[in-house]
């Protein structure tokens, strides 16, 4: 064969592009679906989170006690407050156990050295919370209508800030308990303190029909700020400013104390 006859190489291929990171939003998003799955998935978040204030709700509703104030329609006092039940349920509760058992098993150091990142991880978890939220806003809401409930619609954008405020405090509680104690502790303290603030916080039983002292300091709690928020909001259509201060106190100083504390691992 003579050398004009020779094969013609065949063309390379082109150069395949390198696939570009995802960018902070699209991984805070991803990390978001992974934790909301998490939560919708778990039998005991669920029953804190959804069936306990729904049972709640109609209980206190149709039963004749215990006293919620005069002059109000026990419909109106309780269904913010169980608002602001589940507010705590999935904002404290559900995050504080989920993250302190994640730091014990050391899936927080993992993830925070893979290109998700610290700050990425933490907004994944904040909007899980909220997207957990906004299905119990539906249940608990249309549960509430159908027993008679008829919220202020004027005060609808000042509740939306004490429910973004309320998971603020919240949420940097959840995780100053869990990135300081180890994960059983962290479990027996979180639903400990969620039967506490639920008898004595304020929530569902304004703080005015509390007895002694209790009246006081469970309005400067951040569960009775949240609820007493939130009745003012969907009640009345007032802002209780009071009740926003101590929100903000509360999240500012979780916020501090969390960031300063915080431990990847045990």
């Amino acid at each position: 064969m003579s050398a004009g006859s020779a094969a013609t190489p065949r063309p390379r291929p082109a150069p395949r592009p390198v696939p570009r990171p995802a960018g902070a939003l699209a991984r805070a998003g991803a990390q978001a679906r992974f934790e909301t799955g998490i939560l919708l998935r778990n039998g005991e978040q669920l029953l804190v989170a959804l069936v306990l204030p729904v049972l709640a709700l109609v209980g206190l509703t149709l039963a004749p006690f215990p006293d919620l104030g005069s002059g109000v329609a026990r419909i109106d006092v309780v269904a913010p407050g169980t608002l602001a039940l589940a507010v705590i349920s999935t904002a404290f509760t559900g995050q504080a156990i989920s993250t302190g058992f994640d730091r014990r098993y050391g899936v927080l150091r993992l993830l925070g050295v893979t290109p998700l990142g610290p700050r990425a991880m933490l907004a994944g978890k904040v909007l899980a919370v909220l997207a957990v939220e906004a299905v119990q806003v539906v249940v608990i809401a249309g549960v509430a209508l159908a027993l008679g409930w008829s919220p202020a619609l004027a005060g609808l954008p000042a509740a939306l800030v004490f429910g973004l405020l309320g998971t603020w405090a919240f949420v940097a509680l959840a995780l100053l308990l869990a990135g300081t104690l180890r994960a059983e502790a962290v479990l027996a303290l979180a639903n400990l303190v969620w039967v506490l603030l639920l008898a004595l916080g304020g929530v569902l039983v304004p703080p005015e029909t509390l007895p002694g002292g209790w009246s006081g300091l469970a309005r400067l709690l951040p569960s009775g700020a949240l609820a007493d928020g939130l009745r003012a909001a969907l009640g009345a259509g007032t802002v209780d400013l009071v009740a926003l201060l101590v929100l903000l106190g509360w999240g500012g100083l979780a916020s501090l104390a969390a960031a300063r504390l915080f431990r990847w691992s045990d």
